[in-house]
């Protein structure tokens, strides 16, 4: 396993252990205390766990190197995992919103105790840790699963702040108010999910490569010598990565082997950038003069 994959593995391994101990803590007291935000609180960590094992799962197999069958790679698993983190995460947003708005409509009231605030600031402290990790990994290696955990543990801290905000509430006896966090938390947790399934549908469906690195792809590939005009760049996401189509045109004097050699430029040039796995340079002849004698 590469520093990459292994430094994802781990991302997943630390939002599991997390997760797994405020999931207990979390349904423990809010099922004593009856708070409808601490039991959405610890319905989300449910979903975070089944996130870091779809990272953990998805990061192992994305990991796996490329074989006859799939000769990019098996990359695009990273993304169809991160689709079915998203999914859960709606499954949860719906349950939670379902049980919040049934709580306000019946007049449910819960029991304060100090110990919901305890587990609110314990959870606090230990998803700081966890985004801060995630994140720090999602950047270095550009990786979508580590970005959707640290989301998620992002997330996380905006959701027991309000479920802090009901409790606290709860002590003026407020209870309508823990219900209308609930629901709160259930839309947040909704809109996280649609964001990840975004982004990660983006790239299963072959979209382009981002507009200002093709602008730039343009600018860098027109300035190598004998280039005469970069006609298009297309672009297909493979594994984690993208495959470039290149069309240039160039003099169509010139002898095939020098055509070739500006073609194996373009791509060498390409193919220095981390997330370019492959080029294909195609020439287009331009101001071709019969008479004139080639050279060979």
């Amino acid at each position: 396993m590469d520093k990459r994959n292994s430094s994802i593995h781990y991302v997943a391994i630390s939002g599991m252990i997390g997760n797994i101990f405020l999931l207990f803590i979390k349904l423990f007291v809010g099922f004593i205390s009856h708070s409808q935000a601490m039991i959405a609180d610890g319905l989300n960590s449910a979903g975070d766990v089944f996130a870091s094992l779809m990272t953990f799962i998805g990061n192992k197999i994305s990991s796996k190197p490329y074989d006859e069958e799939h000769p990019y790679g098996h990359g695009k698993a990273e993304y169809i995992f991160s689709m079915l983190i998203s999914i859960s995460l709606f499954v949860v947003a719906f349950n939670i919103i379902k049980s919040s708005i049934d709580s306000l409509t019946n007049h449910r009231t819960f029991l304060f105790t100090p110990w919901l605030i305890v587990v609110a600031l314990v959870t606090i402290a230990i998803k700081f840790g966890l985004y801060f990790y995630a994140n720090r990994i999602g950047h270095k290696h550009n990786s979508l699963l580590a970005f959707a955990n640290a989301e998620d543990h992002r997330n996380d801290i905006f959701i027991t702040l309000f479920t802090l905000l009901s409790i606290v509430t709860a002590y003026f006896e407020l209870y309508f108010i823990d219900s209308i966090v609930g629901v709160a938390i259930g839309i947040w947790i909704a809109y996280t999910g649609l964001s990840i399934f975004s982004s990660a549908y983006y790239v299963l469906m072959d979209t382009m490569i981002d507009q200002d690195i093709k602008d730039e792809l343009f600018e860098i590939i027109g300035g190598i010598e004998g280039v005469d005009h970069v006609d298009t760049i297309t672009s297909k996401p493979i594994g984690l990565n993208f495959l470039l189509i290149v069309k240039i045109s160039v003099d169509g004097n010139l002898s095939i082997i020098k055509g070739h050699q500006i073609g194996d430029q373009v791509k060498k040039t390409l193919l220095n950038y981390n997330y370019v796995d492959e080029v294909i340079v195609h020439l287009n002849a331009t101001q071709i003069h019969p008479q004139k004698e080639y050279i060979k």
